[in-house]
């Protein structure tokens, strides 16, 4: 796309581009710190040259030359007006033009070129969380606090406390006084103990 910039007055542009087969024109106006501005667009073709701008005593003339033939618009106050037939443009002034960039090519050379996707890095474990007496981790997905521990998908387990160790002392099945395992004979009544035997009655303490 070709765009230019011509200045017709004091404070007054106008701006030509060529889009597509369209010729986008628009005028703008500043002055006592503001701008107006006002646009139209013409079927014109692709622009075979640069287009000319005429100063005449009726206004400017913008000479538009495509591959469909030439096209003139004429730009009088605040309007743009396409003229059926050439006008005499024997007289006219001929005015300077400024090629200007583009919008669209603006924006592709002030962007930087894309660099390419790093791939993703695998995620780190992360370390077993300690809250107080609570502890989770996350592969497996698993929670204890205290002696209840739960993992994903699995029913609550419970830790069972180790059973106590039953009292190496023994008691007489007759008196019920205290015998050891390598006695024979109860030492109070003289009941005759069998080997290793063991009551069932418990010293609680």
């Amino acid at each position: 796309m070709a765009a230019y910039t011509c200045d017709l007055a004091q404070g007054q542009q106008v701006y030509i581009e060529n889009q597509g087969s369209q010729t986008v024109i628009t005028l703008v106006s500043s002055g006592s710190g503001q701008q107006q501005s006002q646009g139209n667009s013409f079927e014109t073709g692709n622009w075979r040259t640069p287009p000319t701008v005429f100063r005449t005593a009726s206004g400017v003339v913008l000479r538009i030359e495509s591959e469909q033939g030439q096209h003139f618009i004429q730009v009088q106050a605040n309007k743009m007006i396409r003229l059926d037939a050439a006008p005499d443009l024997s007289d006219a002034e001929v005015l300077p033009l400024r090629q200007e960039e583009t919008e669209s090519a603006s924006r592709q050379s002030s962007m930087p070129d894309m660099q390419p996707m790093q791939p993703m890095k695998p995620m780190k474990p992360m370390p077993p969380m300690q809250i107080d007496d609570m502890q989770m981790q996350m592969e497996p997905m698993t929670m204890r606090m205290g002696n209840m521990e739960m993992r994903m998908g699995e029913p609550l387990r419970t830790e069972t406390a180790p059973k106590q160790r039953q009292s190496t002392r023994n008691f007489c099945p007759q008196c019920g006084s205290k015998v050891e395992k390598s006695d024979r004979f109860c030492s109070n009544c003289g009941n005759r103990l069998a080997p290793h035997q063991e009551s069932d009655r418990t010293e609680f303490t």
